[in-house]
């Protein structure tokens, strides 16, 4: 699944958009779920939009203290995994490099972590180090 567009001041139609856009890609994987807080930049189109493609939308509970654990867990480990290691030079390079982390993320490190659960030999194999997919990224023109 790709990263979305960015923007400083989302919006309503913007975040419609932006379901609209990526639509095609979640029908094409199969997504069952959103799962989405209830920020009011989310409004009942953008939820239509992931209803259409029978999506169940689920929305996070109200001021809980640790909702936001899993993407705070998963920005980590963009900046330590990827940010940390190369030099942004700007949005439209941002953009990209956030796709392809994404897409790197979606497909191997799942498979890792799917491969290693249950299997303790499999948790003390050494990770890749980060310059494996700094190099992944400069490679993907």
């Amino acid at each position: 699944m790709s990263v979305a567009g960015c923007t400083a001041n989302p919006t309503g139609a913007w975040m419609t958009q932006q379901a609209r856009n990526l639509g095609l890609e979640v029908v094409d994987q199969a997504a069952r779920f959103l799962v989405r807080d209830r920020d009011s930049k989310y409004t009942g189109a953008f939820d239509e939009v992931f209803r259409s493609q029978g999506i169940r939308i689920v929305k996070t509970p109200v001021r809980p203290p640790n909702a936001n654990a899993i993407a705070e867990r998963f920005v980590r480990t963009v900046r330590t995994e990827c940010l940390d290691w190369l030099l942004i030079l700007n949005r439209r390079h941002l953009e990209r490099v956030l796709r392809v982390y994404v897409d790197h993320y979606n497909r191997e490190r799942g498979r890792i972590a799917r491969s290693s659960f249950g299997h303790p030999s499999r948790l003390s194999n050494p990770k890749k180090s980060p310059a494996t997919y700094v190099a992944a990224i400069g490679s993907a023109a």
